[in-house]
């Protein structure tokens, strides 16, 4: 069974956490554990204000979160790592080529859609953002249940 998710993006910031705090509001309770990380990640840093907001404002309890750098051991734990873009497969696959096969897009199951970074936009491009991650998250839910 899977049960230890990873969720990257860049910063660690806005969308991983904001994908990981909807994962495990549908998964802990199952048994699952999700985590995030991130490939350029602002190391100790909390959730983006404006991506705490978005949870709170639809009812999500916002995590405590700190944002950690990426490492091999994070790949090598996780049964699944979800991206947020395309181009991390390529980075997370240079860091650990034994991750093919567990690497996955976030937006898989809607046609492969990247999830762009919100980071220092608009409080409505945060919006658009939770609701892709949302839509994402929700596919994935019904796949691994």
């Amino acid at each position: 069974m899977f049960s230890k998710i990873l969720v990257i993006c860049v910063g660690n910031i806005c969308r991983s956490p904001m994908a990981a705090c909807l994962l495990n509001e549908h998964l802990a309770a199952r048994g699952f554990s999700v985590t995030s990380a991130g490939i350029g990640a602002l190391v100790g840093q909390p959730m983006e204000s404006t991506a705490a907001s978005v949870l709170a404002a639809h009812n999500h309890t916002v995590p405590a979160h700190q944002a950690r750098q990426l490492q091999l051991a994070h790949l090598q734990e996780a049964d699944i790592i979800l991206v947020l873009e395309k181009n991390m497969i390529d980075s997370v696959l240079r860091t650990a080529p034994e991750a093919r096969g567990k690497v996955f897009l976030l937006g898989k199951w809607q046609s492969d859609r990247d999830i762009p970074d919100p980071y220092k936009q608009s409080r409505a491009v945060f919006e658009h953002t939770y609701a892709l991650i949302q839509e994402a998250v929700d596919a994935w839910v019904k796949h691994l249940l």
